[in-house]
């Protein structure tokens, strides 16, 4: 098998081992993936707005407002229309919504620190080559889906 097919094998290897932590995660705290996926874009930021959580989840926009619907529902997530356009919903994470993320963080067998147990088998270097090789990796396929965009 050639070298860039052991390379997709090895990303979706990661990636379905990542997610089979995410739906358990999820589930034990009553959440859909997409509001799982919600909760841990929003909380690099103290608020998004709802159309920038798309962009970075890549959800369709009728699962995105389902999802939101729900967050607000149970109290995870607070939403207001951004105050120039009242198209955009500006959404930011509640006090029960950043306890609920920190919870998820700090989940003895959840996504998180599994994923730190594991990282922590690696040296500094191969931390950092990894890292090296997979920016190399996201860098190259953001310039071609660019290049594709535009022809």
């Amino acid at each position: 098998m050639e070298a860039y097919m052991q390379l997709m094998l090895s990303f979706a290897n990661v990636q379905k081992n990542m997610v089979r932590f995410i739906q358990k995660s999820a589930v034990e705290k009553g959440l859909s993936i997409p509001q799982y996926s919600i909760l841990m874009t929003i909380i690099s930021c103290s608020e998004m707005t709802q159309k920038n959580i798309g962009e970075r989840t890549f959800l369709p926009k009728s699962t995105l407002s389902q999802a939101v619907d729900g967050l607000v529902k149970e109290g995870y997530l607070e939403r207001q229309q951004v105050e120039d356009n009242r198209r955009e919903t500006l959404l930011a994470l509640s006090e029960k919504g950043r306890a609920l993320v920190e919870e998820l963080h700090l989940q003895e067998d959840g996504l998180h620190q599994v994923f730190k147990a594991a990282s922590e088998q690696l040296t500094a270097e191969q931390m950092d080559e990894l890292l090296q090789a997979h920016e190399k990796i996201s860098a190259y396929l953001t310039r071609v889906e660019l290049e594709v965009a535009v022809k």
